[in-house]
Formats: C-alpha cells, structure tokens, sequence
C-alpha cells in the first residue's frame, strides 16, 4: 500500500512562447527590434528595412552578447524544433550556420543542412528566415518590462545585457517596499497586501553571483538569476521560518528546506518568504509572525484589496500576482496551491505527493502535503517545477518517482497538446441541484468549448458513490498535525525556539487569537488515533490509495488523458473539488479560464481557475493540456492596482 509518510514510520508551434510583453511589441514589416539586433549581435550582419523589406548588409563591429549557454535550458518546441547544430537550442552557432548558407535553394547540395530553418517555406533561404530564426533564441535586447515578465523574457533580457539579476532583484525589493503595505485602494474596507513576511538580505549577493555565473558560462538554467518568492514554512538558511506564527519568530535554521536547495542549486535567487495561513491551517491567510501578541493580519488579494488572496498560501499568491516576485512557491494540503492561484488568476501545480521532497518544510498532514509552484504562467511553473524534483532519503515516498520524471518539464509546452486527446469531467464537480454559481458554470461551458476547439473530446461522466467518497475524505490535517509537527521540532527547529510543541505555542500566547482551540483540540489527539487514521493500515492511507486506484481505473476506462474541474468560484472553493488531488495523491494544474462579469450577479472580476488532473507522475502530460488551454485563452489579467513604479 502506498504511503505519503516522510519516514520510515509513519512538435511544432504556430506561435512563439510569449509573454504578454513580448505580444505587444510593435512591428515593422514583421520584424521586431528584438529580430534585426538579435541578427546584428549574432552574425554580425546589420539588418535595415528598406522599402518594406528586410535587406542585409555587412557590419564592421557588434555587441558582444554574454557567454552562449552550454547545455540546453528550456526544451519547449518553440525554442528546439529549428535547432540546427544539434544541442537542441537556438544560439549564434545556428544563425551564423544559416547565414552562411543565406540564398541556398531546395537545389543546393546542403539543402538539408538548413531546411529546418526555412521557416516561410519559399525553398530559399533568406534574410527572413535568420531573422526568424533569431526569435528562437532567449535574446531581447529591447527595452525590458518588469509587469508580466516571465522566465524567458528575464533571461532573454539578462542575455543580451540588458538586464542583470542584480538589477532585477533590486526592483522586486522596491516594489515590496512600496507596494506590499500600501493601501491604494481607497475603499474604507480595502487593506494592503501584507504578502511578504520576510525579504531576504542576502538576495542581491545572490543575484551578482549569479551574474557572474551567466558571464563566465552563459545561461547555465532558466531560474539562474531569477527572484522566488518561497512560503515562509520552507526552511531557508538566510530568513528564519516562521510558519505564519509569532511563536517561531526565532526559528532560523541552519539548512534549507529540499527544495529551497533545488532552487539554489539552479541559480535561483531566494528573495523573500511569503505570508500564509498560520501553520497553513487555513484558506484566510492570517498570520502572526512578527506582532505583538494577542494580533494578526489578514493577506489581500492585489484585485480586490476587501477580498482574501486565498490560501493557506496566499502571500505567495498574492506577491505572484502584483509582480512582488518572478516566481513563487507554496505548499497544498487540501488545496492551498490552487486556491491562491484561482482568486489571484495564476497558474499553480500541486505535484504527485513524492515528486518533491517535503524535508525542511513545517508540516501540516504529510499524508497529503505537497510543495509546489505558483506563477504567472505555465511556462514559468513548469521552469520551477524542474528545479524541485528528486530523490531524497529524508523523504522515502520521493523513492517512487525514479525512472518517471523527464529531463525536462518544459518539453511539454506545445500549443497543440489538446489536440487528439480526450478529457473527462464530473458533473457534479460543475455544479448540482443545490450547489450552482453562474460565472463558474459560464466560464466552465466556455472552458469546455475551448477544449473542443483545440481538439480535445470532452466527456462528461455520472458520479458514483465510490468517487463522491473520494470527495468527501477529509484533510490529514485533524490527526496528522501534532504528529509531524513534532517531527518537524525535533528535525529542524531552531534550538533556541522555546515553544517546542502545540501547548507551548498556547502557552507562548504569540498566534493567531482564534487559534487557540484548534491546537488545544489537535493537541489532545493520541497516537493511537494518529496510526489508526495515518499509520500504513490507518483508515485515511487507506483511503487515499483506494482513491487513486479508482480515480486511475476511471481514467483508465474511459481512455481519458486527464480530468478538469473548476478549481473555485469567485472567492470561494467549489464543493470538495480541491480534494480530488490530496485524497488520490495525483498530480493538479491550476490555470486561469476567465472571471466574472456583471451579468453573473457574483463578484465582477474576480477570477476562477480550470483544474487539470493527471495520473500519478504525468505532471508532463497535464502541463502541455494546460499550456495548451493557456495559448488559447490568455485570460489572465494584471491587478490595476500594482501597476509599474513612477
């Protein structure tokens, strides 16, 4: 029987990945600047328009670009297909390859050489095709725009010298500076973010020695330089890890959190630690860390400052959101990925429970904790997402994910992977006699339609008592808490923390008020109740694994590559819809697919999600679906609020 415990005991594109950014970059004759100076610093050919049409002419000098990559960083097939030297990228080796051959036909000898690259097919190459041969490298020296940056714009900008880490993690830090305790919204009931806990102040020492990486080596990964945003219950080396409790102010570790180290390993700089739900109870998002006793403070939502940001990672969400980070991470017990990513129109992945290692993160119920992204974009969670896996003894169930994990989770960023498939959906997930909201039955028909567009049979299906039962299994959280908590305490905890179990953070009086009897009550639970509910024949790991079986022999019969569900409804959970994904263990994207209008008489708006769910380790087969719904929607929007610093 499988067990979630953490010991032994217990193709080809029509379009460019772009960013919304990269979409309104104004043209001439078709050829952006990015085209014409990416051509220049690559070949050293000038382009010019001339007439309507891109001519070429020789150029004495040209910018010297910083070290090419050594190995290939991002495998989405935008930016391998017209690879010609084979290292399964675009860099100057293949455009001065092809402009080496510029004017070959169909009839040249080393036609096949080039043939990939001649990209508006007239069988000549010509300067139209180095040029757009060039989109295909990560290369922008245009201007940079911090709103809505992705990954690829970051490191397009950063290699071009455009933009360095430094630079770009100075401007994250004044955003939080004047954003995340502000209160634009003139609203008596509006209140600021409150997203970020801690900002980390070894952050630009990190990010100029990241600099020096890119210069020395190139772009080594596509998180290398890149500012995240983690929640503050994974253990960083640099900030303490409060876990949203004033009682844990003091608790810096002397080791990172799994995978805070992944992210380090690849370049990542840790920026800050981001607010959550206490001890990531709840979906409020109220902490205490840092307050007097006796106080708390609420996370916003950047799109309406009156509203949650969700949670129990709200902070990340929220940070996410208003462009506070590049990327942020949070953690899903019940839904705490996703229900951020839904009320603040991102996109978050909850893992397969052993994709990730859970080691150096406080624990909620490890029967069902998962780490995972939360971005602006599929494109950057699948980015993140790679830095994160990996076996690791201090988590035994991560022992299950060798020989299942890709090379790379961006390869499966193709804007055609809905086409063929066959997705199936709940019909008691959209709605029910007693339980319906019009703009998430609205936005779900119009998801639905989408999903047809792109190719995908969509197949409704009757709910059985069996799965209503996988619903309705309740969160680890009751049973579990005190139990892994006190792994946690003894494992990592700063020696120095006085309250060193549920009764001493009562007694230290420094939490959230209304929480004192949630953990008097977590705290009266025995052992014997803790196994009998979460020890390897305990009801609840029973019943996750009787729901996986079910769920993947329901997939399984039915031929389905993945089942969707609406994620929430504005500002609020939808049913048990959360639960699906920690009651099986199996993987769950979350990706904005529209928000509410006026007509809807719900919140106008406010945004809700489509969740993608996938058998245990197709995290790649449920990020291309998602990609896939993202290119063809784009409905995420930026919150007003929190547009660009004067």
């Amino acid at each position: 029987m499988r067990s979630f415990r953490s010991s032994p005991t217990a193709s080809g594109v029509d379009r460019p990945l772009v960013s919304q950014r990269n979409r309104s970059v104004p043209t001439t004759s078709a050829f952006s600047r990015r085209s014409r100076l990416t051509v220049t610093a690559a070949t050293g050919l000038a382009s010019v328009l001339a007439l309507g049409t891109l001519a070429v002419v020789p150029t004495a000098t040209a910018a010297t670009p910083v070290a090419e990559p050594s190995a290939a960083a991002l495998l989405a097939p935008y930016y391998t297909d017209l690879d010609l030297t084979g290292d399964r990228q675009v860099t100057t080796a293949d455009l001065e390859l092809l402009a080496s051959h510029l004017g070959d036909t169909s009839a040249s000898a080393e036609w096949s050489t080039v043939a990939a690259a001649d990209t508006d097919g007239d069988k000549t190459i010509t300067a139209t095709d180095i040029a757009a041969l060039s989109q295909r490298m990560i290369y922008d020296d245009g201007d940079f725009e911090l709103i809505e940056a992705s990954t690829i714009d970051m490191q397009a900008a950063m290699n071009a010298g455009v933009l360095t880490s430094v630079e770009l993690t100075q401007d994250y830090i004044d955003r939080i500076a004047a954003y995340d305790k502000a209160t634009p919204d003139a609203s008596a009931v509006g209140r600021a973010l409150n997203s970020i806990i801690t900002v980390n102040k070894q952050a630009l020492t990190a990010a100029a020695a990241a600099d020096a990486e890119r210069a020395s080596k190139g772009m080594t990964s596509m998180l290398l330089g890149i500012p995240i945003a983690v929640k503050d219950n994974y253990d960083t080396k640099d900030m303490p890890t409060t876990g949203g409790c004033g009682c844990w102010n003091d608790n810096q570790t002397t080791t990172d959190a799994a995978m805070v180290a992944g992210l380090r390993d690849a370049g990542a700089v840790i920026l800050a630690k981001a607010s959550l739900d206490e001890f990531a109870f709840g979906f409020a998002s109220e902490f205490s860390s840092y307050q007097p006793a006796g106080t708390s403070t609420l996370v916003a939502s950047p799109y309406n400052l009156s509203r949650t940001a969700g949670g129990s990672s709200g902070g990340t969400g929220a940070s996410i959101a208003a462009n506070l980070a590049g990327i942020g991470f949070g953690t899903d017990t019940g839904g705490s990925i996703r229900i951020p990513s839904t009320y603040n129109q991102l996109v978050g992945i909850r893992p397969t429970v052993g994709l990730a290692s859970r080691d150096g993160i406080i624990p909620l119920a490890l029967s069902q904790d998962t780490g995972g992204p939360i971005a602006r974009s599929v494109t950057d969670a699948a980015v993140a997402l790679d830095a994160v896996t990996g076996v690791d003894s201090a988590d035994p169930v991560t022992s299950e994910q060798t020989g299942k994990v890709p090379e790379s989770y961006t390869a499966s960023l193709d804007p055609e992977a809905l086409k063929g498939k066959r997705i199936g959906y709940v019909t008691t997930m959209i709605s029910t006699p007693t339980q319906t909201n019009a703009t998430t039955v609205r936005l779900f028909n119009e998801a639905k339609a989408t999903l047809e567009a792109q190719g995908a049979t969509v197949v409704p299906i009757a709910p059985t008592a069996e799965f209503t039962r996988v619903l309705n299994e309740g969160s680890g959280s009751t049973n579990e808490f005190k139990h892994d908590l006190n792994e946690y305490i003894a494992k990592h905890l700063a020696p120095n923390v006085a309250a060193r179990s549920l009764q001493g953070i009562v007694d230290s009086g420094t939490y959230v008020p209304s929480r004192k009897s949630t953990y008097t009550s977590r705290d009266a639970i025995t052992e014997a109740q803790y196994q009998a509910w979460a020890g390897p024949a305990g009801t609840h790991t029973t019943q996750i694994a009787t729901g996986q079986a079910l769920v993947t022999k329901m997939m399984d019969d039915l031929a389905l590559d993945s089942l969707v569900y609406p994620s929430g409804t504005p500002y609020n959970t939808q049913s048990t819809n959360m639960r699906l994904s920690p009651n099986t263990g199996m993987p769950a994207i979350s990706v904005p697919m529209g928000q509410a209008i006026a007509a809807d008489n719900t919140i106008t708006g406010a945004g809700v999600n489509l969740e993608f769910l996938g058998r245990d380790y197709a995290e790649g087969t449920i990020i291309g679906l998602a990609y896939a719904f993202e290119q063809a929607t784009h409905y995420r929007t930026t919150p007003a609020l929190y547009g660009p610093l004067g």
